[in-house]
């Protein structure tokens, strides 16, 4: 199925630019990746990424802005996870996340180490 089946949707166009915008950068795409079957702690995205809190919050904000992400605040720590009616409205984010990314090396990568994490009982801190 192409994007181009799409074009029917009524969209307001900012909403589209704004989640192709986030969709154009390979840590947003890690992270959606990572969330594709999970919600996760920031911590766990941290670690995965291997990047620093400042650009994950940056990230994960971005991603939040454009509606594709939701998050939850439990006790001190804040989890992600897809946002179900951004992608019940464009279709085409779950055709990307689930066929697209899964072919990015840096992505399999992603999963093989949140796997590794999980089963270590690794606690955020």
């Amino acid at each position: 199925m192409s994007i181009c089946n799409y074009t029917h949707l009524e969209v307001v166009p900012t909403d589209i630019v704004y989640i192709l915008k986030a969709l154009a950068d390979e840590n947003r795409i890690r992270i959606l990746n990572l969330l594709k079957n999970r919600e996760l702690c920031v911590c766990d995205i941290e670690a995965v990424l291997g990047i620093k809190q400042s650009n994950t919050s940056r990230h994960l904000n971005k991603l939040k802005m454009a509606g594709i992400i939701v998050s939850a605040k439990k006790s001190q720590w804040v989890y992600y996870r897809l946002n179900d009616s951004t992608f019940q409205k464009f279709p085409f984010l779950s055709m990307i996340i689930s066929d697209e990314v899964e072919k990015i090396n840096i992505c399999k990568d992603d999963l093989v180490l949140l796997r590794k994490l999980k089963a270590s009982d690794r606690r955020c801190e």
